[in-house]
């Protein structure tokens, strides 16, 4: 007796297998080592020094989330729905959070920037709801 064949699955061709392991998209991390480059460089010309320099590295989810809010808004037709909003006001908070530590300052001075973050987050919910 011959022994039962199961069914085969299709295979993935090469594009979808590459399409489905990028988590972000390429334009993202170009964009993050560019910004990176283009920092260094000003230090090594200027002078200028960036003491928190490991902060940079925050920038990468902070583009990610914020490519996946404007993917979403896209697919939305230019509405702010919930699965625009989310990505977006987390790529804000990630972008403030970088710059107070990029340009040293003071979190007692600049906490209300998050404040208006969240609330520009509820404003968006509630002009979605119209």
């Amino acid at each position: 007796m011959s022994e039962p064949q199961s069914p085969q699955t299709p295979q993935p061709s090469g594009q979808d297998k590459g399409a489905a392991q990028s988590k972000y998209p390429a334009w993202i991390v170009g964009g993050v080592l560019i910004l990176v480059g283009v920092i260094f460089i000003i230090k090594n010309v200027s002078g200028f020094e960036l003491h928190n320099w490991w902060a940079l590295f925050i920038l990468i989810p902070a583009f990610a989330s914020l490519g996946t809010a404007y993917t979403m808004y896209r697919k939305n037709e230019g509405r702010f729905t919930a699965a625009s909003r989310g990505p977006l006001i987390g790529g804000l908070v990630l972008l403030f959070v970088a710059g107070v530590f990029l340009f040293n300052l003071d979190w007692g001075a600049m906490w209300p920037v998050l404040l208006i973050i969240v609330g520009a987050g509820v404003l968006l919910s509630v002009l979605d709801r119209k």
